[in-house]
């Protein structure tokens, strides 16, 4: 099977397609024929090296998280998947063992769920990690409730439209901060105010809102003065970690950092508001797996709207 790999940590010019040994399922696992895959910023601070404390020196390595597809097969003890059914998810694996951005892959079913009906399953492959970051993020760390306040900071990527779209279904009052180009985009996915991040700055929102999603992460210490008492703060983003740790034991609300990882009972979650028409994935742009190179170098510029996804089928 082709799938996308590198042999040593560097810039996007280190991947390439290659011939892997396709896997078989194992007890307790489900081959899946992946129709597209999509790309996260974490997977390019990994192929560069950045994380390499923890992704180790072992190549090559393969590359992806996020999935849509088939299943194919089934292995012995799985009695709750079906072959043929279409499924999406996300992998755990930070070694670089495994990877997303290949023909097939294997997954464990309560890793998994049934793919929405709404969308393609290429359009699809765009919101398993995001998604659940942003759920996760509104339902468990923010604890968003409808009538409240919530500023999203970079509100024009995928954690932070994702959550735009999710907010307004839950009848949250949604104020964005982005570039000035994205405005007229945050008030498609239901912001009701939008503000420009050049011409914004963050003292000027002091004590405004009941919680504040930053997915940019970067100015964790100065959004936090934008809550209102009893307010809420997250990020998804390695950048906040810092302050975080030192929001445990200064005075004022912790900074909580999120973290996704696949579970069954969110996927569904985040199928029925597509099937719900409530969430849709937003998409910059979708690549063949031979052009992954420029996915990855598109993705570090840290400029989109939604995701860059790779299609395999």
């Amino acid at each position: 099977m082709r799938a996308a790999q590198y042999d040593r940590y560097g810039g996007p010019e280190v991947l390439s397609v290659g011939t892997v040994p396709r896997p078989s399922p194992g007890p307790g696992q489900v081959l899946v024929r992946v129709h597209a895959s999509s790309v996260n910023p974490v997977e390019t601070k990994i192929r560069s090296g950045a994380m390499r404390l923890m992704t180790g020196r072992r190549f090559p390595k393969r590359t992806g998280f996020d999935f849509a597809g088939e299943v194919v097969e089934l292995g012995s003890k799985v009695s709750d998947v079906t072959v043929g059914e279409h499924v999406w998810g996300m992998l755990s694996d930070f070694s670089g063992r495994t990877g997303a951005a290949g023909e097939y892959l294997l997954a464990k079913p309560q890793s998994i769920s049934t793919a929405p009906s709404g969308t393609d399953l290429v359009a699809a492959a765009a919101l398993p990690s995001v998604g659940v970051t942003a759920l996760r993020a509104l339902r468990d760390s923010l604890r968003l409730r409808p009538g409240q306040r919530l500023l999203v900071v970079g509100a024009s990527g995928g954690v932070g439209s994702t959550a735009v779209q999710l907010a307004h279904a839950w009848g949250a009052h949604v104020t964005t901060i982005a570039g000035a180009a994205n405005a007229p985009f945050c008030r498609e996915l239901g912001a009701d105010v939008t503000l420009d991040y050049a011409t914004t700055p963050p003292n000027s929102l002091k004590g405004k809102f009941d919680a504040v999603l930053d997915c940019h992460g970067s100015s964790v210490r100065d959004y936090r003065r934008a809550l209102r008492p009893g307010g809420r703060i997250a990020s998804p983003s390695a950048g906040a970690i810092t302050f975080a740790l030192l929001s445990t034991v200064l005075p004022g609300p912790r900074v909580r950092l999120l973290m996704a990882s696949s579970r069954r009972a969110d996927l569904k979650t985040l199928a029925d508001h597509v099937d719900g028409k409530d969430l849709r994935p937003v998409i910059e742009r979708v690549y063949p797996l031979d052009e992954i190179q420029d996915a990855h170098r598109a993705t570090e510029t840290g400029h989109a709207r939604g995701k860059r996804v790779i299609r395999l089928v």
